[in-house]
């Protein structure tokens, strides 16, 4: 198994330069997504042995994270590692991704679990999405034992295998930014393969640095927009009932909303996103 990692840059500060000083000894591709901020210049003088590459734009989420999986390809991966810039690798990572392809030959996408920043509390251990309903369920907060099928990854720390890539596609960059990781899961196990939890596949993950942080509503427009979109793509629905599970997505929405530093603003991102995505408006919001 040749497995390489692509860490994804926005405007990513010191947070980059973690995450690829906790990749010490593996193959990596860093994407500069269009930073603005020095991180770019920081990454080619501290890291000389990591390829760089400079999108020159903010291609989001899914493209930036695109185009470090071709190259990946092209190099050779077998199995690539998607990290975020605001995540850091903990040891024994890609260890236990290299056994677990061995174990589960079946799988396309491998979930990592997803520690706080502190590597106190668990973010994601899993967790599934009922298109029906457009929703996500409980994230699993406890660890299991083994590897063992989950609904969807987390977009902070993947892998995701070649064949997979190949029969599947790559990140939908029609939704720019959230969801896409929920989406790739669905479309890849609909192409055969699995999705599996390793859980001694490990990262610490600050959270939300590509969306500008706990005060920003980008979140918020896009998870709206987005989960309604992909909930119509794999799940249509007749129009009364589609209606009402926009109705119970932007519901949810709301209820995160009202309780942000920046309401108004939150809670106009919300309709914003749902009026988009009656529209069929996706990709960069405008």
């Amino acid at each position: 198994m040749k497995l390489l990692a692509v860490v994804l840059n926005f405007d990513g500060g010191d947070d980059v330069l973690a995450a690829l000083a906790s990749l010490a000894g593996v193959q990596t591709i860093c994407v500069d997504n269009g930073s603005t901020d020095g991180s770019a210049e920081a990454v080619a003088s501290r890291f000389p042995d990591v390829e760089l590459i400079r999108t020159g734009v903010n291609l989001g989420f899914a493209g930036g994270n695109n185009v470090g999986i071709r190259r990946a390809l092209a190099r050779g991966a077998d199995w690539v590692l998607l990290l975020n810039n605001d995540a850091v690798a903990e040891p024994g990572l890609t260890a236990a991704l290299e056994r677990a392809a061995r174990a589960r030959p079946d799988a396309g996408l491998f979930a990592c679990t997803v520690l706080d920043g502190d590597g106190d509390r668990v973010q994601f251990a899993g967790a599934r999405f009922d298109a029906r309903l457009g929703y996500s369920g409980r994230l699993a907060t406890r660890v299991p034992a083994a590897p063992h099928d989950v609904g969807r990854v987390d977009g902070a720390a993947v892998a995701v295998s070649r064949a997979a890539v190949e029969r599947a596609g790559l990140l939908d960059e029609t939704l720019f930014l959230y969801v896409e990781d929920v989406e790739w899961s669905l479309r890849i196990r609909r192409a055969g393969f699995a999705v599996v939890l390793v859980p001694d596949a490990r990262v610490r993950h600050k959270g939300s640095a590509a969306s500008g942080g706990a005060a920003s509503t980008t979140n918020l427009y896009y998870d709206t927009r987005n989960t309604i979109a992909v909930a119509e793509r794999y799940a249509p629905l007749p129009p009364g009932l589609r209606a009402a599970r926009r109705a119970v997505v932007v519901g949810a929405h709301l209820a995160q909303a009202a309780n942000h530093p920046r309401r108004g603003d939150a809670l106009r991102a919300v309709v914003a996103g749902w009026r988009d995505a009656r529209r069929g408006r996706l990709g960069r919001r405008a």
